[in-house]
């Protein structure tokens, strides 16, 4: 994996979860410029996934097993638009910190993939 790619995602996740998490104590629903933050999240999950998988198909083994770190990139990847979609069911302050609270998990996440590939 690439190091700088984990912790690109890692930072962004967490500056969306410290985003959606002041929308939420503002007593705020998620807006449009969050859906923005959580696709620009996505997009770099996206891209950890494919080099995740090129780097498999080029023969680099995770030290933890491949079918557990492809879960993991799929999980992540999943994370923050699930959470996204929650949002749009509750228009209220708890959407946003519904998104906030799927960052936090992709950043946590993100760690574990670290560790997996690490081992």
């Amino acid at each position: 994996m690439l190091d700088a790619l984990t912790v690109a995602v890692s930072v962004a996740a967490l500056a969306l979860a410290a985003w959606c998490g002041f929308a939420a104590y503002r007593d705020q629903p998620t807006k449009d410029w969050h859906f923005i933050g959580m696709a620009v999240v996505t997009l770099l999950a996206l891209a950890q996934l494919v080099v995740g998988i090129v780097r498999l198909a080029g023969g680099e083994r995770a030290d933890e097993g491949t079918a557990i770190f492809v879960a993991y990139l799929i999980g992540a990847l999943c994370a923050v638009p699930a959470a996204g979609f929650m949002s749009l069911a509750e228009r209220s302050r708890w959407g946003s910190a519904t998104v906030a609270a799927g960052a936090v998990v992709l950043a946590v996440l993100e760690v574990r993939l670290f560790d997996i590939w690490e081992g």
